[in-house]
């Protein structure tokens, strides 16, 4: 007999076709009013879980006391109560590396548009107000040669090195739990405290997974130390920053710009004070949003489904230190 899955994400057919050979699967295209009641009658008969983007709580979780492993198609964690998933022994599996060159890309995608003004001015082209050779009340400023601290030195760090060092003769500085050897040998980065990042860096990167020791880990204190001329790009989660506090920067000058591919809120509301700073370039939390890459991290989702359901947490496993590994 078939063990019973409940997917609450909409995923390609190939691999959903893929999914239901393997499991009984009952889907919901994300939770709403009109559906909650059908997807609690099912949570509380899945063994399995697999989707992204809906926030999984203990209460929702609760309800599902037959659960033995959930899967979430993305590398971030902070959708689901890991500590209440842990406390009953449920691996919750991520798929770590499939997305991290992508999301590089998207990261030094922001850093480009922002140093170079490159969205303000692609408007300006478009509205018809480009009548003349532009001056250097829009110039931008260069990337190359410039100090790149980086807060978070993960996985997706290592590879923002790699192409700010290697393609764009940049400095590497970074801060994080533990020092990086290969970053340091690899790219001849520096490691350093917050505080020093923050005041020398040209570009800062936060990287760091939301938790509550990150929770608004970059305030008013923190922009206060960056240089005006710096360049602040948050592409972990909106949540890591004060939002309020990075608006003032970027109004008040304490800051040169920032690029942002995530939000305290997504979508954008349509009142945000962002969406009217020509020095904040916004991008719809697209750091993993390709065709090759999305299709990647579906399927490695559900490997790491029935690998997590057979027993197998060796690999891709969020929260294995805190799991009682004799019972898997």
């Amino acid at each position: 007999m078939k063990k019973k899955v409940l997917l609450y994400k909409r995923i390609p057919e190939q691999p959903l076709q893929r999914l239901k050979n393997l499991f009984e699967v009952s889907f919901f295209d994300g939770i709403n009013e009109s559906n909650k009641s059908a997807f609690l009658d099912a949570l509380a008969e899945a063994e399995g879980l697999i989707g992204a983007s809906t926030n999984m709580s203990s209460d929702i979780l609760g309800q599902a006391p037959r659960l033995k492993a959930a899967s979430t198609i993305s590398v971030g964690t902070d959708q689901y109560d890991l500590p209440y998933l842990s406390s009953r022994n449920i691996p919750l599996m991520h798929t770590a590396n499939v997305l991290n060159d992508t999301t590089a890309d998207t990261i030094f995608a922001l850093i480009m548009c922002t140093a170079r003004r490159a969205v303000e001015l692609a408007n300006m082209v478009k509205e018809g107000r480009w009548n003349r050779s532009i001056d250097e009340t829009l110039f931008g400023i260069d990337v190359h040669g410039k100090t790149l601290g980086i807060i978070g030195m993960g996985r997706i760090g290592y590879a923002l090195a790699k192409r700010a060092h290697l393609g764009f003769d940049m400095p590497i500085q970074y801060c994080n739990r533990n020092q990086r050897e290969d970053a340091e040998r690899d790219f001849n980065a520096s490691y350093v405290d917050m505080e020093s990042l923050l005041k020398t860096s040209d570009f800062i990167c936060v990287l760091t997974p939301l938790t509550e020791e990150t929770k608004g880990l970059v305030g008013e204190n923190e922009f206060a130390m960056m240089k005006n001329s710096a360049i602040f790009i948050n592409a972990s989660r909106g949540k890591v920053i004060d939002e309020a506090a990075l608006i003032n920067a970027l109004s008040q000058g304490v800051i040169r710009a920032a690029g942002l591919d995530v939000f305290e809120i997504e979508p954008l509301p349509a009142d945000s004070p962002l969406r009217n700073l020509d020095n904040a370039v916004l991008f719809p939390h697209i750091g993993s949003a390709t065709t090759e890459t999305r299709l990647k991290m579906v399927n490695c989702a559900i490997d790491n489904l029935v690998h997590a359901l057979d027993g197998d947490i060796s690999k891709n496993c969020a929260n294995k230190k805190q799991l009682n590994t004799t019972k898997q």
